[in-house]
């Protein structure tokens, strides 16, 4: 059979292909004796044997020849593949060579002939005549045989849902018009398909399948509104994103820090600043209290300041909406701090008298307390059982700072003071040095500690105050007779501070803590002694001092005779006569 048009793919039949239509409107083709066609080329057939048979007419034949069935070229509509009827009734050529062509004979008294248009196409109008077989072979008898697979008659090949629609009748071709193909959209960059999108159906005509950009059915695919909606968001929020932090660097890094002005109004706050914080953390945290507008303003200022970086820990009541230079020279001052420091050698009536300013108690609500709950706060076991003492609790809150909040409380602060004493001199071993530096128990050891920080100046000056108080101790000592005649003790009962007093007054004055009257030691200490006053308590210097004076009352001389003594304590009171103006 003839094709026409036959490109990359296979196509449907033209009209002017001479089986368009001629074999009957139905689109039936002639089963027996067909046979090429005038004017269109034979295309060439591989031979097939299919069956063996003598030709009774042809002697010429050998016998058992094969004849040569030519197979019907395959032609597809869309995606069904058709196959032909075999040609039947040809004797076997012995070379594969094309059949002479043939040409239709109009029947005569037929001359209406197939009207075209002016592109080439029937338009119906005409009638083809039928067709006059030339067979070179018309005189043969060949055996005709049936078709394989279809006994008895031709196959409907334009039966199943997928064929090619069947020519139709003359009257009727071309009356719909042609479809116009859609201009194909460009191929969208995301997936479009998987393999389910590939055409598997083995056909070799077009060897990549559907074309891309089409989805099944023929129907162009469409890029998706919704991807196209995604990205439009991404790019939007990148370029957003990248403006805002832009915009806050830039303000961040030549803008000037925000600030409030002056030094704040309204609620007061306690801003508890941690050890080993540092500028930064510091604006951080009194950002984040509403004290300062931000933490920039706060270290710009403290920079400024030449103190700033001397801001010590602690709690600060703070107002808020502080600016930065404000917030700084508050943290400066020591006396800011929310917080009790007790010092070294402070007397516990001084820590009680902080303790109620801090707190806002009424004034010996502290000391109130001590006295009733001395036994409840946490005192050791050898320590508070004597019934001279003044109070108990001498010598046991531990000087150091402790910083206060909303929930302090004197009982709270005392237990804590308390605690910190008992574990120092735990720390220290006290006890058990006690029997060795020849005192009685370990509160002796704390009294003498307290007497050290009391007279000494500093730690060289508390080694050797304290081998003063160990040699006047001494049975042997028979220039002062073992009292150890310090006057703080006899300040401590009278609850003062004084340097110039009456000193006859004072060996008079009959008081277990008065060491002018009595020998030995006080019943109990005089203060809260240091760290520095507890080691060299436990570490004399071992130099045989027996006496000292403090010429200038900056510095301390001691010396080892009661003649050099004397002669020291007279050129203090000349110093003193000076100082007083007589």
């Amino acid at each position: 059979m003839t094709e026409y048009g036959r490109g990359r793919g296979p196509e449907p039949w033209h009209p002017e292909d001479p089986l368009y239509g001629d074999q009957g409107w139905t689109g039936h083709q002639t089963q027996q004796g067909q046979v090429p066609y005038a004017g269109a080329p034979q295309q060439e057939y591989q031979q097939q044997p299919q069956y063996q048979q003598q030709h009774p007419q042809q002697p010429q034949y050998q016998e058992n020849q094969q004849y040569q069935q030519y197979p019907d070229h395959q032609q597809q509509y869309g995606q069904q593949q058709y196959a032909q009827q075999p040609q039947q009734g040809y004797p076997p050529q012995q070379t594969q060579q094309p059949y002479p062509q043939q040409q239709y004979a109009q029947q005569p008294g037929q001359p209406q002939q197939p009207v075209y248009d002016s592109q080439g196409w029937d338009t119906g109008q005409g009638q083809y005549t039928a067709a006059v077989q030339t067979d070179p072979y018309a005189g043969a008898d060949y055996a005709q045989h049936p078709s394989a697979g279809y006994p008895g008659e031709a196959p409907d090949l334009y039966s199943t849902d997928e064929a090619f629609p069947p020519p139709q009748p003359p009257g009727r071709r071309h009356l719909e018009p042609e479809p116009v193909e859609q201009e194909e959209e460009p191929e969208s960059l995301l997936p479009v398909g998987d393999d389910d999108d590939r055409d598997d159906d083995g056909d070799g005509d077009e060897p990549t399948g559907r074309r891309g950009g089409r989805s099944k059915g023929g129907k162009p695919k469409q890029r998706s509104g919704m991807a196209c909606l995604i990205a439009a968001v991404v790019i939007l929020g990148v370029v957003g994103g990248g403006g805002y932090y832009g915009y806050n660097y830039i303000k961040a890094r030549f803008a000037p820090a925000e600030d409030f002005a002056g030094e704040g109004a309204g609620e007061v706050v306690d801003v508890e600043i941690p050890k080993g914080a540092g500028l930064g953390q510091m604006g951080r945290i009194l950002k984040e209290a509403g004290v300062v507008a931000s933490a920039q303003a706060f270290v710009d200022a403290a920079n400024a300041n030449p103190k700033g970086k001397s801001i010590q820990p602690g709690v600060y009541p703070m107002n808020k909406k502080m600016s930065g230079a404000a917030a700084v020279a508050l943290m400066i001052d020591p006396t800011k701090l929310n917080v009790i420091t007790v010092t070294e050698g402070m007397r516990n009536s001084k820590v009680y008298e902080a303790i109620d300013k801090k707190l806002g108690k009424p004034e010996g609500t502290t000391k109130e307390i001590a006295q009733r709950e001395a036994k409840n706060l946490g005192l050791p076991a050898w320590a508070g059982n004597n019934p001279k003492l003044i109070d108990p609790l001498e010598g046991f809150l531990f000087p150091t700072r402790y910083d206060l909040s909303k929930d302090s409380t004197p009982e709270s602060l005392l237990k804590l003071m308390v605690k910190n004493a008992s574990d120092k001199y735990s720390e220290l071993g006290i006890e058990a040095k006690a029997k060795e530096l020849g005192l009685e128990n370990p509160l002796q050891v704390v009294t003498v500690a307290s007497l050290v920080n009391a007279e000494g100046k500093n730690h060289d000056d508390f080694r050797k105050m304290s081998e003063v108080v160990y040699n006047r101790m001494k049975k042997t000592n028979d220039v002062t007779n073992q009292k150890i005649e310090f006057d703080s003790t006899y300040n401590y009962v009278k609850n003062q501070s004084e340097i110039n007093f009456n000193l006859k007054e004072a060996q008079a004055f009959n008081n277990p803590y008065n060491t002018h009257f009595i020998k030995g030691l006080p019943v109990g200490p005089i203060g809260n002694p240091g760290m520095d006053a507890l080691t060299a308590t436990l570490n004399p210097d071992h130099g045989g001092w027996m006496f000292f004076v403090s010429v200038d009352g900056n510095t301390t001389t001691f010396t080892k005779t009661y003649d050099e003594h004397l002669k020291l304590v007279a050129e203090f009171q000349e110093r003193q006569k000076q100082k007083n103006g007589g």
